[in-house]
């Protein structure tokens, strides 16, 4: 699909006058960086925001030191830590753990792509995904934004707009005739005229689901049913199955699969009135302090008040989905005039509305749009490739990811950065190796003591190599991380003593960057 153009307007256009001008520079970066794909030139970053070439820099430099972006010469590449502002949303919001597991198994039982979306706005945004792998499969992510007119979901939310939401629909679609302000789906050939949409709404309320016939793209269809809260009925989230025209038609999806989908939906709300009170694990400890120290160690680069603004995303969660002021504050460190201020930016920003106890904050999903759809996709080897190439330079070294082949007794590399030397160790991404004689192998089949597996010159004479586990979020060992080097350069006890701690190491940030993706998403190991 073609990268699209948008305008963006001031970050600072109508704000508040308590608003922080330097908070909403940066949620401006995030939202372009997001758009891209996740990756931007500095110089178009600027182009994009409006902002000057010099706020650019200490933004982008801002968000390295958060670990939510690093720097490729001159590009800003979001890093999967960014995702945590997202989980945060999706963690308030219970629907992708206590729903997802009954999205999975529909998906295996219809072998077609489900997916569960909520409303933002006079948009949908979607919030899990159990995408069917096929040579035409749907490309729409976990946090994508699609105009509410041109999906299948869309209607059901409709039906309960109010005039207001109308109005503002109106507006948007006068404004953005084509839709390329969402970044997520082609741009609309052809306006359909707004009173089909009304009808879809009407229609959508009466018969409870709501079909999409080839109105994102050609040949994509799909199917909808509301899931409703229990107690007030209002749609809380909606299930959706999607299809090729190749497989199904949209009367074929109404006829065989609309009755499977609301069996599965009736299980959904039964998940909900079941659902026991969300546990509100620890927030977040020691933010304002390391904000502060960040300050005092990288001066006027560090952009404290955008640190500290978006570190107060990060107080909701499970068990904190509505927080008032004096929780958040608490929940970060911050001042209470400091969290206020972030508070009212967001509200401005449309990233927090009012929660349900009067007096309460809520996030809204749009805090999605903030670097979790590029990265939503990524995989382990994308993980773990830029720690390997620092690791390489420190090392002088070839890294490489190394994990298990389905028989068990190969090891596969997935990702790797070799060093320039005459005698170069071949770990070229897709080589395989017997596991019995390498340290990756070793690792992942159990044999290794003291954390790190260590082979000399058993694969091959001349050749000695160290590896240690990369683990998920359960603690199971997935991959190996390994260095490999001729004898010439290093002595074995050298190996041991020098290698396997910066092996430890990488493998510990790899392995913080794999929870925070792997929370609300899968990763696949290759």
């Amino acid at each position: 699909m073609p990268a699209k153009t948008t305008t963006t307007p001031g970050p600072e256009a109508d704000a508040p006058a308590e608003a922080v001008v330097p908070l909403m520079r940066g949620v401006a970066v995030l939202r372009e960086l997001t758009g891209a794909g996740g990756a931007m030139r500095l110089s178009e970053l600027e182009r994009a925001t409006g902002l000057a070439r010099s706020t650019v820099d200490r933004v982008v430099a801002t968000l390295v030191r958060m670990g939510y972006a690093r720097l490729d010469g001159r590009d800003a590449i979001l890093t999967p830590r960014v995702m945590e502002l997202g989980n945060a949303c999706l963690a308030a919001l219970r629907l992708p753990a206590l729903l997802g597991a009954r999205a999975d198994a529909l998906a295996d039982e219809l072998d077609e792509s489900v997916s569960l979306a909520v409303a933002d706005r006079d948009g949908i945004r979607f919030i899990h995904q159990a995408t069917r792998r096929r040579a035409m499969s749907l490309s729409f992510r976990i946090g994508d934004l699609l105009p509410a007119e041109r999906t299948a979901p869309g209607p059901l939310f409709a039906a309960e707009w109010t005039d207001a939401d109308w109005q503002r629909w109106r507006e948007r679609r006068a404004a953005d005739p084509e839709d390329r302000s969402f970044t997520a789906v082609p741009a609309a050939p052809h306006r359909a005229p707004d009173e089909d949409f009304v009808r879809r709404a009407e229609r959508a309320a009466e018969e409870g689901w709501s079909l999409d016939d080839q109105l994102i793209e050609p040949g994509l269809v799909a199917v909808s049913v509301p899931v409703r809260a229990p107690g007030t009925r209002r749609v809380v989230c909606v299930a959706n199955v999607v299809s090729h025209t190749s497989r199904h038609t949209a009367a074929e999806l109404r006829d065989t699969l609309l009755p499977r989908l609301r069996t599965a939906v009736a299980a959904m709300e039964g998940e909900l009135r079941r659902a026991p009170a969300a546990d509100p694990g620890p927030p977040p400890a020691g933010l304002a302090l390391w904000t502060g120290a960040s300050k005092q160690e990288l001066g006027r680069e560090f952009i404290e008040s955008l640190a500290r603004g978006l570190t107060v995303l990060t107080a909701f969660g499970e068990g904190r989905a509505e927080l008032t002021l004096t929780e958040v504050a608490k929940a970060t460190g911050l001042a209470r005039a400091t969290a206020r201020r972030a508070l009212i930016t967001y509200e401005h920003l449309g990233l927090v509305g009012p929660g349900r106890p009067r007096q309460t904050f809520a996030l809204t999903p749009r805090v999605l749009s903030l670097g979790f759809p590029p990265l939503s996709r990524t995989t382990l080897p994308r993980i773990a490739t830029p720690h390997l190439a620092a690791l390489a330079e420190r090392v002088h070294d070839s890294t490489a990811l190394a994990v298990l082949t389905d028989g068990g007794d190969e090891i596969q590399y997935t990702a790797g950065v070799a060093t320039h030397h005459l005698m170069s160790v071949d770990m070229t991404v897709g080589t395989r190796r017997p596991a019995r004689l390498t340290a990756a192998g070793r690792v992942l089949t159990g044999r290794y003591e003291g954390g790190f597996a260590f082979v000399d010159e058993e694969l091959e004479q001349g050749l000695r190599s160290v590896a240690v586990p990369v683990r998920d979020r359960t603690g199971r060992v997935v991959a190996a991380l390994g260095i490999a080097t001729h004898t010439a350069r290093r002595t074995a006890e050298e190996c041991v003593r020098d290698l396997a701690p910066e092996l430890t190491a990488t493998a510990a940030l790899v392995e913080a960057d794999l929870r925070v993706a792997a929370r609300f998403t899968r990763v696949p190991l290759s």
